[in-house]
């Protein structure tokens, strides 16, 4: 990184492969950015790289804003399961890195990040009561009520991934969540393998086949779409939102959003007393791709800067006795 601004805040985007960081402005403006392979071999080793990052930029930085897989507590700055990155579990990130720079610090969860950056600059800016829908790996989310994004009581608002999508499957088929059944990589390598495909992860080629009218392609695409469908209607009946927004890799892909707005009208076609009673939201795509967690993540720093019950006074903090930091302040 090269960027010599006046001052400007660190996001950090961690991912289970990668692990992106930009300056970005209090506006949004995206100065630089830049990626690096996410360590999972030791929590020590993720530290070791995200000090060097931080590093690298100190002199130019007011804040550090993280977006971390997992359940966030915010008012202790803990990780808790960490997704797909278990070694995360129980890590008080945002205050080792409070302590060791006395910087004001945030966290918050990789899907309520994407939700928060469409809510700031993307496709739920000025709605009250909406949703993003962001389709990977698993099924990630964030819900907007009255204006503000909702963690629940437990932190675990818009977990979508934890829905039932099936009620006769046997105890451990892994289709009977939405963690696996509303999964798009799942998708892919499901078409992928179906039609011989040598390399299961070529999201291109499998999206050419459902273009292309292969039969057994579209089937298992129009299925999934109608899975996503269900989460709509299931999400809409409890909080009866006005518009949803998808986002993820596979969003940037003309034929799905339309794909999935076609089985929710199914849906309703199918379902008299739903189609009567339930009003039909928006759907659209989500204004930001790969770098929404990024803008989220400011966006959530910026709003706890405004709240200064939940950022922590570091000039106050004790100094570490995290075992983990004092083996790498050297």
């Amino acid at each position: 990184m090269n960027y010599k601004p006046e001052k400007d805040y660190l996001s950090i985007d961690v991912g289970a492969t990668y692990t992106k960081y930009a300056l970005i402005d209090h506006s949004g403006s995206l100065k630089v950015k830049s990626k690096f392979n996410t360590p999972r071999d030791s929590v020590d080793s993720f530290l070791k790289k995200i000090y060097e990052v931080i590093n690298e930029v100190l002199p130019n930085i007011k804040g550090v804003a993280f977006s971390v897989p997992g359940r966030i507590d915010q008012k202790e700055q803990i990780i808790y399961h960490g997704g797909a990155l278990p070694m995360l579990h129980g890590l008080s990130l945002g205050k080792i890195i409070t302590r060791r720079y006395k910087l004001p610090v945030s966290m918050e969860n990789s899907g309520k990040s994407a939700a928060l950056a469409e809510l700031w600059l993307g496709n739920l800016k000025n709605i009250q009561n909406g949703a993003a829908i962001i389709l990977g790996t698993s099924v990630e989310g964030g819900i907007v009520l009255n204006g503000k994004l909702w963690h629940g009581s437990n932190a675990q608002g818009g977990e979508l991934s934890f829905m039932l999508s099936q009620i006769n499957g046997t105890a451990d088929d892994p289709n009977n969540l939405m963690f696996t059944a509303g999964s798009a990589v799942q998708m892919i390598d499901d078409i992928a393998t179906a039609l011989d495909f040598g390399d299961r992860t070529d999201g291109m080629r499998v999206f050419k086949a459902i273009q292309n009218g292969e039969e057994q392609a579209r089937q298992i695409f129009e299925q999934y779409c109608r899975r996503i469908a269900y989460i709509i209607v299931n999400t809409q009946a409890v909080l009866d939102l006005s518009r949803y927004v998808i986002g993820g890799g596979i969003s940037s892909e003309s034929i799905l959003v339309p794909e999935i707005k076609h089985q929710l009208q199914l849906l309703r076609d199918e379902n008299t007393l739903l189609r009567k009673t339930l009003d039909a939201p928006e759907i659209l795509t989500a204004n930001f791709k790969s770098d929404a967690n990024l803008y989220g993540a400011l966006y959530n720093l910026l709003l706890q800067l405004n709240d200064k019950d939940l950022i922590p006074d570091f000039q106050n903090e004790e100094s570490s006795t995290d075992t983990t930091e004092d083996n790498l302040n050297d």
